[in-house]
């Protein structure tokens, strides 16, 4: 078949023109993970400590052992489960240099077969929590900040909740924007942010060096031994002090494993130690002060200077997991766990730069919800950390079969290695889980609506291929029926899209049945998601002749790419095959789904997933189809 794509336009040229990420040195990619993988983590001591004293002491006062107990488990917290977990670890669990829970599902389906249906349901959850945690995080990120100035006029108080909404209204309006443009200063920005922090903390370590002792892990044991459940429930609070560590792994494909490593153990931990410990400081020489100890850490002329930073800082925790949801959403499209959906590119040079429409229309409204319904930052701690326990809990279980199978460890070394993660990880969600009640339920409900959207539209699609696949023709048979009765032929070339490349599409059948003409050229179009995140343009397109004027034409993409079929066609240039794209016409097939009472799905699940298909966005655009060009053809489906 020939091909090559020549676009006919200006703005088509520049939809199909790749997107070429600009090499970066070491050091500026270490200061670009201060801005977008330490963002969430990096706001935690706003009320990390707070919360978990809070819970120590419900309601009572302070002491001296709650103090160096819950800094003790503040401080293993981020040793045991950042850093040896996540920095030291789960780091290492690439998926050619990508990661997070939908890579590690795909890395996993890649060693333990697609069939395995637990693997595909523990990815659905991991992805589903991690809404939750990019729901929860720019509510009580900004809740949190904007509750210093309380401090600087109580009269704030009644304010708190409509400056947060405003400024949750103006961060979602411009991610259609992108962030580009000021991303570059997210990384400095965060370093002032890490070094004030620190420099908080250090003012008042002084103030009682004994808290230096809390690094030993004996005094968080004893604490847990010692309050019964009183001390799991302030576990589940010290949890919160460890938010945002699955964006270490979730962010390695845009600045590798080293720049991640180094800015942790660098200046993250050491900075996030101090602060904590001077908290702990502050709270042994004035137990009083547990209203709001991060913000009372520093002298009142600098009061107002650190709210200003903190909100700062958790724009950008709250802009960091807002990108991190555009991209998980765009894998989960790619991996066909969501119908397809709008990805508009943000940057030309910037890879991960994407915004999704629908995904930000709906944070927006469900983080308005969050802030209105809980309207403060502590009524919110209760529901946050039940979502990133149960992510971490997901990821140790899947790192598993990646340790077992696919680095082809002993079975007993690969269980010996994840037990004491998962045996962590579960004692926090055990914790958190005392909190469904007061506000843990949420993320639940979140998780459970999209493992529902997901498992239903998986379900449907399989149905879907299943019963038109009764009905289809082999394309070998058809091509051989066509050669010896051809329809009359017109010039020009015909792509037809199809996600069987074995039968002929229906596209082609009711062109000949209705039309009857056939083109000089005709392609039958695959497209196909590797469980790789990229393909190169050398493995991206395959061709294969399969009779007179008649090609199989397979494109394949990575489930982190957004698929552009008229460049992905240009590619064909170069094995010698050409065609104009403005004499050549795309055949796709619209279908009409209906339910029907034998399904294999129940009749609710039938009406969501016509839902979801009648929403899912037009493949013409999805595919970067040139909208002149393309004739659908309707088909009616029961399922």
């Amino acid at each position: 078949m020939p091909a090559t794509a020549q676009d006919s336009s200006a703005s088509d040229e520049a939809a199909a023109r790749p997107l070429v990420a600009q090499p970066s040195s070491f050091w500026t990619l270490a200061l670009g993970t201060l801005g977008v993988v330490y963002g969430d983590i990096g706001t935690s001591p706003l009320y990390a400590l707070k919360e978990s004293l809070s819970a120590a002491a419900g309601g009572g006062v302070v002491t001296r052992e709650m103090v160096f107990g819950i800094v003790s488990l503040i401080l293993w917290a981020l040793i045991f489960i950042v850093t040896i977990k996540y920095v030291l670890f789960i780091l290492r669990a690439d998926n050619n240099g990508e990661g997070g829970t939908l890579t590690l599902m795909a890395l996993a389906q890649r060693v333990m077969g697609h069939n395995m249906f637990h693997i595909a349901l523990l990815g659905m959850i991991g992805a589903a929590l991690f809404y939750g945690d990019a729901i929860i995080t720019p509510a009580i990120s900004v809740l949190s900040a904007i509750e210093g100035l309380e401090l600087v006029t109580p009269g704030f108080e009644h304010y708190v909740v409509p400056t947060s909404l405003v400024i949750m209204i103006a961060l979602f309006s411009v991610q259609s924007r992108g962030t580009a443009s000021v991303a570059a200063w997210f990384g400095p920005i965060m370093t002032l942010w890490f070094v004030a922090m620190a420099a908080g903390g250090l003012l008042h370590i002084m103030d009682d060096p004994s808290i230096l002792a809390a690094i030993s892990p004996t005094y968080g044991v004893a604490f847990l031994l010692t309050h019964g459940t009183a001390g799991l429930i302030a576990l589940g609070a010290v949890f919160l002090a460890v938010t945002g560590a699955e964006a270490l792994y979730a962010d390695m494909g845009h600045f590798g494993r080293r720049p991640i490593q180094v800015a942790w153990l660098g200046l993250v931990l050491p900075c996030l130690a101090l602060n904590y410990f001077g908290q702990g400081a502050l709270l042994l020489t004035d137990p009083d002060k547990i209203q709001n100890p991060f913000f009372l850490l520093y002298p009142d002329w600098a009061l107002l200077p650190m709210v200003f930073a903190a909100t700062v800082a958790t724009i950008i925790a709250s802009q960091a997991v807002i990108t991190g949801a555009f991209s998980l959403s765009q894998q989960a499209i790619q991996l066909g766990l969501l119908p397809r959906m709008q990805v508009r590119w943000t940057s030309e040079s910037e890879k991960g730069q994407i915004y999704v429409p629908r995904v930000n229309f709906l944070l927006l409204l469900l983080v308005l919800f969050l802030v209105v319904t809980f309207r403060s930052s502590s009524a919110l701690a209760h529901a946050y950390g039940i979502a990133v326990t149960g992510t971490m809990v997901v990821t140790a279980i899947m790192a598993f079969f990646v340790v077992w199978k696919c680095w082809r460890w002993p079975l007993w070394a690969s269980i010996a290695v994840i037990a004491p993660f998962l045996f962590v990880d579960t004692i926090f969600l055990a914790a958190n889980a005392l909190k469904i009640p007061q506000g843990g339920w949420m993320p639940l409900v979140v998780g459970a609506a999209i493992v529902t959207v997901m498992l239903t539209w998986r379900r449907g699609t399989r149905i879907l291929y299943e019963k038109t696949r009764k009905a289809d023709v082999p394309l070998v048979e058809l091509i051989g029926m066509l050669e010896k009765s051809q329809p009359h032929q017109v010039k020009g070339a015909a792509v037809f899209l199809t996600s069987d490349p074995d039968t002929a599409p229906p596209a082609l059948l009711h062109n000949l049945k209705h039309n009857k003409v056939l083109h000089e050229k005709n392609a039958v179009l695959t497209v196909k998601t590797a469980d790789a995140p990229r393909i190169s343009d050398e493995e991206r397109v395959r061709i294969e002749n399969v009779g007179e004027n008649f090609w199989r034409v397979c494109i394949a993409y990575g489930y982190m790419e957004s698929p552009n079929i008229p460049r992905a066609l240009a590619i064909l240039r170069k094995q010698g095959f050409k065609f104009d794209i403005m004499s050549t016409s795309f055949f796709l097939s619209r279908r009409s789904i209906r339910p029907s009472p034998r399904s294999g799905m129940s009749l609710w699940q039938d009406k969501l997933f016509i839902g979801l298909a009648k929403s899912a966005a037009d493949a013409t655009d999805f595919f970067r189809i040139p909208t002149g060009r393309v004739v659908e053809v309707g088909t009616q489906v029961t399922v």
